[in-house]
């Protein structure tokens, strides 16, 4: 057993949360309005008391207003703590468009979004023993394409040639679970079957016995500007390098697993 110190309890450090706590660990997290069983990020004696104590800390804290601000304010904190496991969720999108090529964790980073860059950087140069888990599209039960059919925001576009790879929310608590008997380093944690998000609308609806949303253009599908980026961007994760070192597998390979579990 042992003692986690959550930075950020949002989805999927919720999920995790809920794992660890039926596992018999003691978990503590940090929002910003210190909610039921949490603490306010902004009371500072409080969360170096958990850093103190924690012998796992996680970061799954995005960035804010052009800077990572867990390291703004805790990094030398975390930096020394006592903790002897150390990882951070970061974002396959540091990879940037690979015009649908496979990427590993060699790849260069060149991202669009250069504050998640820098973020990503410098977890990485922190301590020897950090853990980077590079994450892709995450849905699960509540943020599934199913919902987004349920609710008529689902679109299917006419880009052919465009790929993403995914991630179920249960398969990125499976990786940081491994990767307590681990190695330190940056690990993809991603699904075995990239596909392109039309198919994944196509299989929602048929599970839902919905009718398919039209074919359209990106101008005609009127989506908001981060929905719009999205589709700026091709490429196919690779998540070898995890299963090797951490003998990780994804319980939902592919987006048909994953979604059968989301109803």
């Amino acid at each position: 057993m042992g003692k986690m110190l959550i930075f950020g309890m949002g989805y999927s450090a919720g999920h995790i949360a809920d794992r660890l706590l039926a596992r018999g660990w003691d978990v503590t997290g940090t929002t910003r309005d210190a909610r039921a069983g949490t603490i306010a990020f902004d009371d500072e004696a409080a969360v170096l008391a958990a850093l103190r104590s924690a012998t796992h800390i996680l970061s799954s804290v995005p960035p804010s207003d052009g800077c990572d601000p867990v390291l703004a304010r805790y990094g030398e904190a975390v930096s020394l703590a006592p903790a002897r496991w150390l990882g951070y969720l970061s974002s396959t999108g540091v990879y940037g468009d690979c015009g649908g090529a496979w990427v590993d964790e060699s790849a260069p980073v060149k991202g669009r979004r250069e504050a998640r860059n820098a973020a990503d950087a410098a977890w990485a140069a922190l301590r020897g023993d950090m853990r980077i888990f590079r994450l892709p599209g995450i849905y699960g039960p509540g943020r599934s394409i199913l919902d987004r059919i349920g609710e008529g925001r689902a679109h299917r576009i006419d880009l052919p040639r465009q790929v993403f790879s995914r991630v179920h929310v249960d398969d990125i608590t499976g990786g940081i679970l491994a990767s307590f008997a681990g190695p330190p380093g940056t690990y993809n944690l991603a699904d075995d079957e990239p596909a392109h998000q039309n198919r994944l609308v196509e299989w929602g609806c048929a599970m839902l016995g919905a009718p398919l949303p039209p074919l359209q253009s990106l101008d005609e599908a009127g989506l908001s500007p981060a929905a719009r980026a999205f589709y700026a961007e091709n490429r196919r994760v690779a998540n070898g390098k995890a299963k090797r070192l951490l003998g990780w597998r994804p319980r939902f390979p592919s987006f048909r697993e994953g979604l059968a579990a989301c109803r």
